[in-house]
C-alpha cells in the first residue's frame, strides 16, 4: 500500500511506522516538520512541511494519491476540514485518531463498546475529538469520504511510564520519588480499573484496519483486554524500580480543585473512571488480533529503558514540591480534625 502519515513519530504512530517500514511491503510517506524522524529506521519518504500551512502542504502533495492517509495530530474540526480539502478524492481510506476519553462520562455502564455514547462534559480535549468525529461522519455520509475513526485509550511506549497523576513534564518525577522513598499520589483509593496498551500491540490492530474495506465508515477502539487497578499499576512500576511503593491516596475531586494541572479532564473526565473495553469489533475486523504485552512486563521494559537513558529522566521540581505540599496539607487536616 501507498501510505501517508500526518505526524508519524509520536508514541502511537512511531510503532506503526516502524512495523510498516520493517515489513518492506509498503511505501510510507511522512508529512511533518522533520524534528523526530530520526527515531525511525530508514525506508520511508519525507514531505517536510507544517501541515497547518495548507497552501504549502497542497503544493508539496500535488500529484500524489494514497491508499491510506492517517492523521495522528488533528485535535479540532478545522484541522479535519483542512484534511478533507487536501485529500478528498486522493485516498481510498482516511483514518482519524480520536480518543477513548470521548466515551460517556460519567459512565452508565463500565463496559465500553463502540456504541457507548460520546459525551464528556469534563474535558475540552475530548469534546473537540467528538466534534472531529461528527464532522468526518458527516463527510462520509454526504460526500462519500472514506473515513475510519480509531479511538486509542492509554497507550504507552518505552519512553514514558504510564501514570494517573503526574506533572506537565512527564512521569520521571514520580519514578524519582519512588526511588527516593517518598510517597506518591494515587487518585481515589487505587482500586478503579484501567487499560494500558503497549504501542506495539496498538500498531498491530491499527495496521489490520489499514486498507480494510470493512473498516470504512466505522469507529473502532484499539486497547488491550487486560485491565489493572491503579494499585496494581503503581506496584508494577515500583517493582520494576526495585523499591517498595508508598502510596498516598487523594480523591480525584480534591486533586482537580487544588492544582494548576488538568486533573478535571485527565482524571474526572478519564482515568478516575473504571473502564472495561470490549474489543469484539476490532477482532471481527482484524481476525487474530490480540494484545500480547502484559502490563507488568511492558512497564518493566519502559522503566529499564528510562533508567538507561539520562535524556529521558526529565526533572520536574515544581511538581515534586506540589506533591509534598498536598501530602502535608492533608496530613495536617487529618490531625486537626482528630484534635
Amino acid at each position: 500500500m501507498k501510505i501517508l502519515f500526518i505526524g508519524g513519530t509520536g508514541i502511537i504512530s512511531t510503532a506503526i511506522s516502524k512495523e510498516l517500514i520493517e515489513s518492506g511491503e509498503h511505501e510510507l510517506y511522512l508529512i511533518n516538520r522533520g524534528n523526530r524522524n530520526d527515531v525511525l529506521p530508514e525506508g520511508f519518504k519525507t514531505i517536510t512541511c507544517d501541515i497547518n500551512d495548507e497552501a504549502d502542504a497542497a503544493k508539496k502533495l500535488e500529484g500524489l494519491e494514497f491508499d491510506v492517509v492517517a492523521d495522528f495530530i488533528a485535535f479540532v474540526p478545522a484541522q479535519l476540514e483542512r484534511d478533507y480539502r487536501l485529500f478528498a478524492g486522493k485516498t481510498k481510506q482516511f483514518i482519524f485518531i480520536s480518543s477513548a476519553s470521548a466515551y460517556q462520562k460519567p459512565l452508565s455502564d463500565y463496559r465500553i463498546t463502540e456504541s457507548t455514547p460520546l459525551s464528556n462534559p469534563y474535558w475540552q480535549y475530548s469534546r473537540d475529538k467528538i466534534a472531529c468525529e461528527d464532522y468526518l461522519m458527516k463527510m462520509y455520509r454526504e460526500k462519500g469520504f472514506p473515513i475510519t475513526i480509531v479511538r486509542p485509550s492509554h497507550t504507552y511506549d518505552e519512553r514514558s511510564i504510564p501514570l494517573g497523576v503526574h506533572g506537565n513534564i512527564g512521569s520521571w518525577s514520580v519514578a524519582k520519588r519512588m526511588l527516593e522513598g517518598k510517597s506518591v499520589l494515587i487518585h481515589g483509593d487505587g482500586t478503579s480499573l484501567w487499560a494500558m496498551t503497549h504501542n506495539s500491540d496498538f500498531a498491530k490492530g491499527f495496521i489490520g484496519l489499514m486498507g480494510n474495506i470493512h473498516a470504512i465508515g466505522e469507529s473502532v477502539h484499539i486497547t488491550t483486554d487486560e485491565m489493572v487497578t491503579w494499585n496494581q499499576a503503581y506496584n508494577a512500576i515500583a517493582n520494576a524500580l526495585g523499591v517498595k511503593l508508598k502510596p498516598y491516596y487523594v480523591s480525584s475531586e480534591f486533586l482537580a480543585k487544588c492544582s494548576g494541572y488538568d486533573f478535571t479532564g485527565g482524571l474526572i473526565g478519564d482515568k478516575a473512571n473504571s473502564v472495561v473495553f470490549d474489543n469484539s469489533k476490532l477482532k471481527r475486523l482484524v481476525p487474530g488480533f490480540t494484545a500480547k504485552v502484559r502490563y507488568d512486563q511492558g512497564v518493566k521494559k519502559t522503566v529499564q529503558n528510562i533508567l538507561a537513558n539520562k535524556e529521558l529522566q526529565k526533572e520536574d521540581p515544581e511538581f515534586d514540591k506540589w506533591c509534598d505540599k498536598v501530602i502535608d496539607v492533608l496530613d495536617k487536616a487529618a490531625l486537626e480534625i482528630k484534635s
